[in-house]
């Protein structure tokens, strides 16, 4: 009975891990301040919302292979990101639409 359980528990934490797969890629603490320098060796960086699997709103930041939480509150934070969204490549996000072109022929 006991192997059992044990299966049945595996089979619905895989079966929760396939359908929500950023549930355990959230930021649960944010920092309030960001140390000195930090901001010129960021790679790329993400947008979390305080909606769906998420419960906390913050800035993904990641440097190096390592990931840094922030407050989107940060005015420094806030002037980087809006200085630099077009130089740093963001985690497309999931679900979105693709932008089609549309080709105009010249007659």
């Amino acid at each position: 009975f006991a192997t059992f359980i044990s299966v049945l528990f595996l089979t619905l934490f895989l079966l929760f891990l396939a359908l929500f797969p950023g549930a355990f890629n959230c930021c649960m603490k944010i920092s309030d301040e960001i140390p000195k320098g930090i901001l010129r060796r960021v790679e790329r960086f993400e947008i979390q919302k305080a909606d769906g699997l998420c419960h906390l709103e913050a800035v993904i930041l990641y440097i190096e292979g390592r990931k840094f939480c922030v407050s989107p509150r940060i005015r420094k934070v806030k002037k980087w990101m809006k200085k630099n969204k077009h130089k740093i490549p963001r985690k497309k996000p999931h679900g979105g639409k693709q932008r089609r072109t549309k080709i105009i022929k010249k007659k």
